[in-house]
Order: C-alpha cells, then sequence, then structure tokens
C-alpha cells in the first residue's frame, strides 16, 4: 500500500506540564479512532493503518511523552502511571468517548490498563501485543526484592545519564538500524519510519528522536493482580493479536486470556512484534472486521 501526498495535521496538547503532540488524519465527524504507538517508535508507524481507515473514521494518533515530537520528562521517569494520565487527558480535553483504540505493544499495554480504569469510555480496543511481560518473566520479577529492584534501577539511571543519543552519519545509516530491528520490513516502510523517526543534529548527523531514559522501567509498578483486575473490568470487545513469529508469549497458552470477559486472540502467520507493518493487509482486514462487527 502506497501513502498518499496528504497527510495528518500536526496538534498539541498539554499533561503533567508537558508539550505532547499528536496528529489527526481529519474527517472529524467520523467515529474517533485512537492509534497508540510502542515503545521507542512514533506516531507516523501508524501511517499505513491511517490511510486505510481514515473514511470511516477520525483517526488521532499521539506520540507519548519522550517519544517522536512530545517533550521528554525533565526528571527521565516514565511511568506507566503518567502514560494512563497522558492518555486520559487527551480523551478528556478532545472530547473523544466513546472512543475506539487500536494499540502497539507499550501503547497495547497502557490502552489495556486506561480501558480497565475507564471501561465506559472505550468502545472496542484492539492491542497488538501489549500485555506485557509473560507470567514466567513476571514470576521470574517477583523473586527480586525492593532492594534488588531500586539498585538495578539506580544503576540503570546512572548508566542512562551518561549515554549520549546515538548519532549517525546519514539517513542511510539509520535505516539500515532500522532494518536490522524488524527484517520483515520492506525498504519503503523502513524509509518512511526512519524518516519520521530522526531529528537531524547541527553537525548534520542524525538522531533517534525518542529519549533514551524510556528504556528504564521503574523498579515498582502495579502488581500483577491488580493489572489482571483491571482486564477483568474490561467490558467493550476486545481483540488481542500475536505475530506467530513474535518474541511475545500468546495469551492464549499462557492463561492471561482467562482475565478478560470479551477478549479474543488472533495470531498472525509471518508476523513478529510489529504485526501492523509485518502483515498489514491481513492485520487491516482482521482490524476492519472487527470495528465493523462491534
Amino acid at each position: 500500500m502506497s501513502l498518499t501526498t496528504t497527510g495528518p495535521t500536526s496538534r498539541v496538547y498539554f499533561s503533567q506540564r508537558l508539550r505532547l503532540h499528536y496528529v489527526d488524519w481529519g474527517n472529524p465527524d467520523a467515529p474517533p479512532l485512537l492509534l497508540l504507538h510502542g515503545g521507542r517508535d512514533h506516531c507516523r508507524n501508524w501511517d499505513w493503518v491511517a490511510e486505510d481507515l481514515r473514511k470511516d473514521w477520525h483517526i488521532i494518533a499521539p506520540d507519548l511523552r519522550g517519544h517522536g515530537d512530545s517533550q521528554w520528562s525533565a526528571d527521565g521517569n516514565y511511568r506507566m502511571d503518567s502514560y494512563i494520565y497522558d492518555l486520559h487527558q487527551l480523551i478528556h480535553q478532545q472530547h473523544l468517548a466513546p472512543v475506539s483504540i487500536v494499540a502497539h505493544s507499550l501503547g497495547g499495554n497502557i490502552a489495556l490498563r486506561y480501558t480497565g480504569l475507564y471501561p465506559e469510555t472505550v468502545q472496542q480496543l484492539v492491542a497488538i501485543e501489549g500485555l506485557g511481560p509473560s507470567p514466567r518473566s513476571v514470576a521470574k520479577r517477583a523473586h527480586l526484592t525492593l532492594v534488588d529492584r531500586m539498585r538495578t534501577w539506580v544503576d540503570e539511571q546512572r548508566a542512562l545519564a551518561g549515554r549520549l543519543p546515538r548519532r549517525y552519519a546519514s539517513i542511510e545509516e539509520a535505516l539500515g538500524r532500522m532494518q536490522e530491528q524488524n527484517s520483515h520490513l520492506t525498504p519503503e516502510r523502513a524509509r518512511h519510519l526512519t524518516q519520521h523517526g530522526v531529528n537531524q543534529n547541527e553537525d548534520g548527523s542524525y538522531s533517534w528522536k525518542f529519549d533514551n531514559y524510556v528504556r528504564s522501567w521503574a523498579p515498582y509498578d502495579m502488581g500483577y493482580d491488580e493489572i489482571e483486575k483491571l482486564w477483568e473490568r474490561i467490558t467493550c470487545p476486545t481483540m488481542l493479536i500475536y505475530g506467530r513469529e513474535s518474541w511475545a508469549s500468546n495469551p492464549e497458552g499462557d492463561g492471561r486470556l482467562a482475565h478478560f470477559n470479551t477478549a479474543q486472540v488472533v495470531s498472525v502467520e509471518g508476523a513478529g512484534h510489529w504485526v501492523q507493518h509485518d502483515q498489514l493487509e491481513v492485520f487491516l482486514g482482521h482490524v476492519r472486521r472487527f470495528l465493523v462487527q462491534n
């Protein structure tokens, strides 16, 4: 699928004093559809999805704090509660509820927790590999004491403080890194994602837009049993999408699906973690049918 020359409009909103960016694909009289990207990604990774759905939906795609063209957190903290608040502020300020949401990875995790907190505001939800760590990973982390987690986090923060954003001599060099990360990407998509994912530095080099501190997770979060209770509070139709070639654990096999009342799981052949890129047409087929049926 090729992109048209008419792209979205950039807009901003404010949350916890941060200037956050989103793109609006127009068609304001249509039902609202939010597209949430994953970690170290940006809102323009949804362009092919937005192009296909924009005639039937009012599509808004935000850049998470510390990502894309949104402002970085001054203290380098990127906690889930702040991400959830940002999403709630966007929906509240733009009067989007009841809204449909399609979200990937970190964005999916945010959207699922938000929907459990405010089930009345979400009409339909698609989460692409968004449930977070597998039960096995959670069990392994549970053996770590708070002291262990805090000391690890402190070490990570100090290391990130000394880590300068990587500089690439050219767009081509950054493009090569993008292709290393996801071998499923076509050259056209990889270039598009790279061009929208970098800033040019004063010396002419290029660096990724995201803040390096988004790599570090807080030493404490909601308890896993509390997250499961949020999943149980979700009342809207929910589709959980997984790539068969992904590293992510499928909730249909690891038991997490049992915590959902209205969810279905879809597995996509020939796709890794970025299902919406790896098998775009198949992904769009599933999403379109789901949105129309519900």
